[in-house]
């Protein structure tokens, strides 16, 4: 099993540091394969983002890649909205959490399916 940790961690890694986001992999990966409960492996997503994401972070800044002026919005709107979906969460029983966090990337893998290559304004890197 702790090749199998090490594996999810890898990979994980891997497209967090790409920006897809890790946890549309190790959420499901630690229910499915670990058997850990559905609100266990979000809790476990948050503290292992946290290393993750500021090695990132500090890749992209080195290379040029961060939008200070977007930056600041999403911080304090993403600050209040982890606040209220930690609320949340508390109330929502894991089995409708997981079939939630099941359909909400189904509905994202469909929109990246059909969605049209265009070149987004002020995004040199697209």
């Amino acid at each position: 099993m702790k090749w199998l940790l090490i594996i999810l961690g890898l990979v994980s890694g891997i497209i967090s540091g790409m920006g897809i986001g890790g946890g549309t992999l190790l959420i499901p990966a630690l229910t499915i394969f670990m058997h850990t409960e559905q609100k266990a492996a979000q809790s476990l997503n948050l503290l292992y983002f946290i290393p993750t994401a500021i090695v990132a972070l500090w890749i992209h800044t080195k290379n040029k890649k961060i939008q200070w002026k977007v930056l600041g919005l999403l911080v304090v709107s993403g600050i209040i909205g982890a606040l209220g979906g930690s609320l949340l969460a508390s109330y929502i029983s894991a089995k409708f959490l997981r079939k939630a966090f099941g359909f909400f990337l189904l509905i994202m893998g469909i929109i990246e399916f059909f969605k049209k290559d265009k070149k987004r304004l002020n995004h040199p890197s697209s």
